[in-house]
């Protein structure tokens, strides 16, 4: 920490002296538009002095910040338009190419073919607190790329920048507790986006007690901005429903008879981080991190929603289902109709296997698993081990999956085997249990045929 607070106040004195240097030369007084900002980001491209350098990326980043939303539009498509390769430059790497390839003019293609908004970006990222305002530069991006898709190419070199700045060799993994600095705990409350924490209380219950464990990622330019971070219950068998792991009222476990490891919530923190995964190394280094404290443990699983499947079940063409199922489906209007036991029998006789076949054998246009946690579950080499039926009674889940919830398993000697049939071949590992609930969804709708 000392070390990373010397280093940002070199920096800090650095951008200063530069900016001095600035103002003696003349340096125009800051416009509040996109235009003056295009000139700058020009003059940091053709600087090679440090201080003057660092001294016009923040001030390129500060001024950034007073933009409204349509100069930072206009910025963004400028940044795309002209900031792209060196044309002529990248002509004459392609001819000598052409004429007589050698493993130096390969060299000399890939560097040529490399876009200035790509060198811009690392410079900026050399000012003081860059590049924490680059990642929350790019969520300003993600956001306008929606209705501008020409932007693609822009956030693809952030994306690609950003990525090795934040690979996994630099990422720093701590434990957060109630002795935690208040300002990292404030941040787990507002991001945590799985199962809400209503105040300090409920925060204190799930990082306090014996059989509850928080992990989060840091990165060392953003020191006090936890980048993704798990919440842990331990308990003494799998567990099938989230309300009992959070209860007020619930019997801790005592770590000696804890055999199972759930992470019931896993949340990222930073928008401009997006597609950028942290998730699968947290979980495997979180799973080292336990074993090592306690070595008992047998079994580690998640405890995962399900949100898109109700989405699914009532709008998606490839859903296996007949009149009759759609019929029984009625009955979720009906209030409270997980208290009616005949009513929530008929409904988990046609969702469990609507389940299973949605986490096995329903695929995107693109032939991609529909369900985003499970694609990140399996693609890290967990198995789908068990469909909890009425795992989350909140609004939110029977809302959105009808109450179901789903565990996947994490066995640190199948993860790899796992992992390599899912990228390869698409298979994905999934429990006997889970399998037959696919059987008997094929037997259940050929009996109703023939019927």
């Amino acid at each position: 920490m000392s070390s990373n607070a010397f280093f940002s106040d070199l920096l800090t004195s650095i951008s200063e002296r530069g900016r001095t240097l600035l103002r003696r030369v003349g340096s125009p007084e800051a416009k509040p538009d996109g235009a003056e900002l295009i000139g700058l980001c020009e003059a940091l491209l053709s600087g090679r002095g440090e201080a003057s350098g660092t001294a016009i990326a923040r001030e390129i980043l500060d001024r950034y910040h007073h933009l409204n939303e349509a100069e930072r539009l206009s910025l963004f498509e400028a940044l795309t338009r002209d900031f792209g390769p060196d044309r002529e430059k990248l002509a004459k790497a392609v001819e000598s190419w052409r004429t007589q390839p050698s493993d130096e003019d390969a060299s000399e293609l890939h560097f040529a073919s490399e876009p200035r908004r790509q060198e811009l970006i690392r410079r900026l990222n050399r000012a003081p607190g860059g590049t924490s305002d680059l990642v929350t530069m790019r969520a300003d991006l993600l956001r306008l790329m929606k209705g501008h898709k020409e932007l693609g190419a822009l956030d693809r070199d952030v994306a690609h920048l950003l990525t090795s700045w934040f690979n996994r060799g630099f990422l720093v993994l701590r434990r957060i507790d109630w002795s935690t600095p208040a300002n990292i705990l404030e941040q787990i409350i507002r991001y945590e986006a799985v199962h809400e924490i209503r105040d300090w209380d409920d925060l204190r219950r799930r990082i306090d007690p014996i059989d509850r464990r928080c992990y989060a990622f840091f990165h060392p330019a953003l020191v006090d901005e936890p980048l993704i971070f798990v919440e842990v219950a331990l308990t003494e068998s799998i567990p099938g429903a989230i309300a009992p792991l959070l209860a007020e009222d619930r019997q801790l476990v005592p770590t000696a008879r804890a055999r199972t490891a759930v992470f019931y919530s896993i949340s990222n923190t930073q928008r401009g981080l997006g597609g950028i995964s942290f998730g699968s190394f947290l979980i495997k280094q979180v799973v080292e991190e336990l074993q090592r404290e306690l070595p008992k443990l047998e079994n580690f699983v998640t405890l995962s929603p399900v949100p898109g499947f109700m989405e699914w079940v009532k709008q998606a063409d490839d859903v296996p289902i007949t009149d009759d199922d759609r019929a029984v489906l009625q009955h979720l209007d009906t209030p409270d109709w997980f208290e009616n036991p005949e009513l929530a029998a008929q409904l988990r006789s046609v969702l469990e296997p609507l389940a299973a076949h949605y986490f096995l054998k329903a695929r995107t246009p693109k032939g991609r698993l529909i369900d985003s946690v499970e694609r990140f579950h399996i693609g890290n080499g967990a198995r789908l081990e068990r469909i909890d039926w009425l795992g989350d009674l909140s609004p939110k889940g029977l809302r959105e999956s009808a109450g179901i919830m789903v565990n996947y398993l994490y066995r640190l000697e199948d993860i790899e085997k796992n992992h390599e049939a899912y990228a390869n071949h698409g298979e994905i590992a999934a429990s006997s249990a889970v399998k037959r609930l696919i059987k008997s969804e094929g037997r259940r709708l050929l009996d109703m045929r023939l019927s």
